[in-house]
């Protein structure tokens, strides 16, 4: 009762006045006071009969009148609790237990609200920071070059992506709708993204069940179009990809970008764009492409590989399928159109016959790599920026010409070891256009050229440089030279002939008979340094004649140095041309995807030696053909010069000649187990001669008929040993000359002027035509042409399987 009395007193007394010395009025010092003065203590400041401390500081509940704490030294924490009702710990609610851990429904939903805006803000910013890529993909607009043969038309091999763009009025409308039938409905009235898809993609993604594309139209173009998305599977990427599409939308029109993706989508056969596509499946242009044919391209789009590999196996189920569904897709979507071809057409279409491509297969793996290694090292494009940059390129090659030199050599030789290997090459000598070659049967087997890349010794058939030498020099054709016996000369071994002869022969003897001795005296006469420079700017390689020079000295002149057959087919131009000679080359032109001729041909020429040098050596090489060691070569209805050539041992055995429209070079070697060996008893008499024969009159079948210029007879005598007695000569009636002229790109058999061959019996022998006497097989003045006594040999050898006849 007591203790109540207190309490009800204290809590009646007015506020208190300013505190004694007593401290602090309020908290758990007053309650302590209290309980003092209850229990009959001395009274103390604060308490019941002293002075009032000073007011404590304000706690919750400190304006309110009710509360026992409220004044003075009465707000401590036990007083507030009985009046409050604090000690259940729920904070007023009335919650006991776990329940005052659930947070209210106000504040879940505030901070739902917060984080969703969070969400929100955050997704923003990512997509105003997403910038629409203005840089396309390296391969998105990729479109494989075209090599063609010299009319331009005619194609030797596509290379790289096949892709041709077109624009969307190009495409039919059936085509466009089988397309989005099957890949997006939505395309039309979407903006680049469909949400059902892309949930549905989240959820496979998040279970772990397989991460699903569920790309629009929109979405595939931007990641197969532009640089900077990825191939990758990632959410981030994709979510960057949505942000790009739907910008794109927003930017493009529907037109725009269907436009791109048909032109970038890859639909198998190695087909990339809708263009390429009707072309591997239908050899159709895309304009002409059915409903049915569209559906079943649209179709392939999902996964054009596998749909290869199985219709190449010949199972056809899966292609139906998505052709069934394309078909079904398009009558829903619109069933006044399509609604018929479920049932109308309900089998896919029948496609073209195809096989894997292999461009490089047979003869056109040698012209393609010659192409390609032009374009390299002359204009600097390699094969890659070759097979993605779109160019049309016209080669210099005539497809009637390959196909004769095949069957030139193939014909000719087919009854020889398989271990002997055989090259021509043949170069139009007013241009310097390689008109074709031979350098194997299939590069896919064997990838040596051998008219390019196999260097073999000249022999004889590198004396004309000599005699080029000699007559521009202004020495003449009347000069005499030693036939017979041996000649020394600085730093070689002596030089001598396999046969005998005059002791004096004249220049156009020695050339026809091929005498050694008489050509290296001339080399001595004019020197080695002006043989070279007149052959290396014929197109032999210098560093192989200056290598020859100082190994094999004075034998260059007898041929010691190393040789292409292309390289003979382009030096024999200068005789073939007034002593002009083109630079060689395989490419016409070449043309970018715009239109522009980016490189072309050149018509600029070198004046190696004086149109009258070039004249009087058709003289000699014509003795050649016509009473010489290549009597085998003439041709019944045109004139013709040339040169054999074999090395000691036979090991190489050549021919090169040449009308005025075409120079020709042929040359044999034999190779067992990797080392040059003997080719037994063929020469550059036989069959090289016999070769060129084959091919120069299939080549020049129905071509214009030309003369060589007739002898200028420059120069002065210039005898090296002396000169016989005269005898009574008579005198030929040269010919004119037909000035042709550049020729630029009219070189070509006449095919509308037939040329029949005469009769054995009705035709005369023309003064060129050798074949009316007994051809001979001989070479006549082989002598030493490849390694000489002493010295080791220089051949190029490598190990391969012939197989070239």
């Amino acid at each position: 009762m007591m203790a109540a009395a207190a309490a009800a007193e204290a809590g009646a007394r007015p506020p208190a006045g300013p505190g004694g010395p007593g401290g602090p009025g309020g908290g758990r010092r007053a309650a302590r006071t209290a309980r003092s003065s209850m229990e009959g203590g001395p009274g103390r400041p604060g308490g019941p009969d002293g002075p009032r401390g000073p007011r404590g500081p304000r706690r919750p509940g400190d304006d309110n009148p009710t509360d026992p704490g409220a004044s003075g030294g009465g707000g401590g924490r036990r007083r507030r609790r009985a009046g409050g009702g604090d000690d259940d710990g729920d904070g007023g609610t009335g919650k006991t237990g776990w329940k005052r851990f659930i947070p209210s429904w106000k504040l879940v939903m505030a901070g739902a609200v917060v984080f969703a805006a969070g969400i929100f803000g955050m997704i923003a910013v990512a997509y105003a920071n997403t910038p629409i890529p203005t840089v396309t993909q390296d391969t998105a607009d990729d479109q494989g070059s075209v090599i063609y043969y010299d009319d331009g038309k005619g194609v030797i091999a596509r290379l790289g992506t096949r892709r041709t763009p077109v624009t969307i009025d190009q495409i039919p409308v059936w085509v466009q709708d089988a397309v989005i039938a099957v890949e997006n409905q939505s395309f039309r009235e979407d903006n680049g993204i469909d949400f059902r898809s892309i949930a549905r993609s989240v959820y496979s993604t998040v279970t772990g069940q397989q991460v699903q594309g569920a790309s629009t139209i929109t979405q595939q173009m931007v990641r197969n179009y532009y640089d900077g998305l990825s191939q990758e599977v990632s959410v981030t990427r994709k979510i960057t990809e949505i942000f790009v599409a739907v910008k794109v939308d927003k930017s493009l029109s529907k037109d725009e970008i269907l436009t791109r993706y048909l032109n970038t989508i890859y639909f198998g056969r190695s087909a990339y764009g809708i263009q390429a596509a009707a072309q591997a499946y239908f050899k159709k242009n895309v304009k002409d492409l059915s409903p049915e044919q569209g559906a079943y391209l649209a179709g392939r789009i999902q996964n054009p590989d596998r749909f290869d590999r199985l219709e190449e196996a010949g199972d056809m189920a899966a292609t139906q399928e998505r052709y069934s569904a394309a078909i079904k897709n398009m009558a829903e979507m619109n069933p006044e159109k399509y609604g018929s071809l479920p049932t109308k057409s309900p089998t896919m279409p029948k496609r073209v016959k195809w096989t894997r491509p292999d461009a490089y297969k047979g003869l056109n793996g040698y012209m393609i790599t010659a192409v390609l290694d032009e374009m390299q090292k002359k204009y600097g494009i390699d094969k890659e920026e070759v097979e993605k940059g779109g160019y049309k390129i016209t080669s210099t090659f005539n497809k009637r010409l390959m196909t004769a030199a095949r069957d030139a050599v193939v014909n000719n030789t087919s009854g020889l070891s398989k271990e002997i290997t055989t090259s021509l090459a043949a170069v139009d000598p007013r241009n310097g256009q390689v008109r074709a070659f031979y350098g194997g049967r299939n590069y896919l087997t064997d990838e040596w050229n051998q008219s390019t890349m196999s260097q073999k010794q000249a022999a004889s058939a590198f004396k004309p440089y000599v005699l080029a030498a000699w007559l521009d020099s202004g020495y003449s054709l009347n000069s005499y030279l030693q036939g017979t016996g041996e000649v020394k000369l600085p730093g070689t071994t002596p030089i001598g002939n396999d046969h005998s002869g005059p002791a004096s022969v004249d220049v156009i003897k020695a050339t026809a008979d091929s005498v050694n001795t008489a050509f290296a005296t001339m080399a001595e006469k004019v020197g080695l340094d002006k043989v070279i420079d007149i052959a290396s700017a014929a197109g032999l390689d210098r560093a192989r004649l200056e290598d020859a020079e100082q190994r094999h000295h004075y034998l260059l002149s007898i041929g010691s140095n190393q040789v292409t057959a292309l390289e003979q087919a382009a030096g024999y131009s200068i005789f073939a041309n007034q002593g002009k000679h083109y630079e060689t080359h395989v490419i016409k032109k070449v043309v970018t995807k715009e239109g522009l001729t980016q490189f072309k041909e050149s018509d600029t020429f070198k004046q190696v030696i004086s149109p009258d040098a070039a004249a009087d050596s058709i003289v000699a090489l014509q003795q050649v053909v016509k009473a010489g060691t290549g009597k085998a070569a003439a041709l019944y209805d045109r004139p013709v010069a040339g040169k054999t050539g074999t090395n000691n041992e036979n090991k190489e055995a050549w021919f090169v000649g040449f009308a005025p429209q075409l120079s020709t070079a042929v040359g044999m070697y034999r190779e067992h187990k990797g080392a040059e060996v003997t080719l037994g008893d063929i020469q550059g008499a036989t069959y090289p001669t016999k070769v060129w024969h084959a091919f120069m009159q299939e080549a020049l079948k129905g071509a214009k008929v030309e003369q060589f210029p007739p002898r200028a007879n420059v120069g002065m005598p210039e005898n090296l040993a002396p000169s016989p007695a005269p005898t009574p000569t008579e005198t030929e009636t040269p010919i004119p000359p037909d000035d042709s002229g550049f020729p630029g790109d009219d070189w070509g058999p006449a095919e509308d002027v037939p040329v029949d061959p005469p009769t054995e019996e009705s035709r005369e022998c023309l003064p060129w035509d050798g074949s009316c006497e007994d051809p001979g097989m001989g070479d006549g003045g082989g002598g030493w042409g490849g390694n000489p006594p002493g010295t080791t040999s220089e051949f190029s050898t490598r190990g391969r399987d012939t197989d070239d006849g």
